[in-house]
């Protein structure tokens, strides 16, 4: 039986979401480009890729790129990483009057060159000073301020309800749950029993993350944890379309079919196009390349297509290689 509650309006703070699926924040995907294609297709919040506010403080040139937003992307979350609680919480004031809806505090990245450096999922081996930069960051930043944690850090100290617990005493809004530790990374599977005593535990929305890919899994989510929202990732690359799958399926009770291949060249051109105007010609077309990638996997002939894909060096090239393998499809 399908629930239609589990997919509704969400506050955040004082902000409102026309739904609860949202865009997790992925470094070197959830660029401008994205976000759109993802907003267009239903998500209720898309959020950016993590900026470092030592980056910010220290005024480093790429970081404007990463901070751009566009006028059809709102509700849109920017989310800082560090684990200075003054650089952190100076940059979100700093940055108050750009038009982000809400700051997201990354607590819970696992890469080596983030948590070696004190940030990000290191945070969870330091509740205090974790509490201390959320706080910090509230009375400085002017709206809603969320905080995205791990399951834990390593298996023999998972703490997400104490972090869950500080973020709410120390004045987040929500907070997100990745239900794998530091240590797990991506691999295995999403423990979503955290999540749950997370959602029981604190009375601030409480948002869901890991293994999200289909209606079922949002729907299994939902009634195994009770949480408030649903942030998709990984499930996103190559599948914009996501977002109105599950939107139709509560609504209509029943899936849409998989994009045909046409379909999904046009979405890739398009995200491609919009990728080149965003980052220029050298750059657009080289991200546009693990985009493919995930665009095309699971489609006849695909592992041949991309190696073919990652040898593109121009747009022309790009719509010439996947008008060839439409036409190839089409034949089959």
């Amino acid at each position: 039986m399908i629930h239609m509650e589990i997919i509704r309006e969400l506050s955040i703070g004082d902000v409102r979401l026309k739904n609860n699926l949202i865009l997790g924040p992925m470094a070197g995907v959830s660029d401008l480009p994205f976000r759109m294609l993802c907003k267009e297709q239903g998500a209720g919040l898309v959020c950016m890729e993590m900026v470092s506010a030592k980056a910010i403080y220290y005024k480093n040139r790429n970081t404007e790129e990463l901070l751009t937003t566009g006028d059809g992307e709102h509700p849109v979350s920017l989310q800082l990483f560090g684990s200075d609680p003054d650089i952190i919480s100076s940059m979100a004031g700093q940055l108050k009057e750009r038009p982000f809806d809400l700051i997201d505090l990354n607590m819970g990245c696992p890469v080596p060159k983030v948590v070696n450096n004190g940030d990000g999922s290191a945070l969870m081996k330091h509740p205090g000073l974790a509490g201390e930069i959320i706080e910090k960051t509230v009375r400085a930043a002017g709206k809603p301020v969320t905080v995205k944690i791990r399951k834990g850090f390593d298996e023999e100290h998972v703490n997400a309800v104490e972090m869950a617990h500080i973020a709410q005493e120390s004045g987040a809004a929500a907070v997100t749950v990745h239900g794998r530790t530091r240590e797990q990374y991506y691999s295995g599977r999403a423990d979503w029993d955290i999540i749950r005593r997370v959602k029981e535990a604190v009375s601030i929305p409480v948002i869901g993350n890991g293994d999200l890919r289909t209606p079922e899994d949002v729907a299994a989510m939902a009634e195994q944890t009770g949480c408030d929202g649903f942030m998709i990732a990984r499930g996103a690359q190559g599948n914009p379309w996501i977002f109105r799958q599950i939107l139709h399926y509560y609504k209509e009770g029943e899936h849409l079919p998989k994009p045909t291949f046409e379909e999904t060249t046009r979405m890739l051109l398009r995200h491609a196009r919009l990728l080149l105007e965003y980052k220029g010609d050298y750059t657009g077309i080289r991200e546009i390349r693990k985009h493919a990638a995930w665009y095309t996997a699971g489609y006849p002939n695909s592992s041949k297509l991309r190696g073919r894909i990652n040898e593109v060096e121009t747009y022309e090239q790009l719509l010439a290689l996947f008008e060839e393998a439409q036409a190839y499809n089409e034949k089959k």
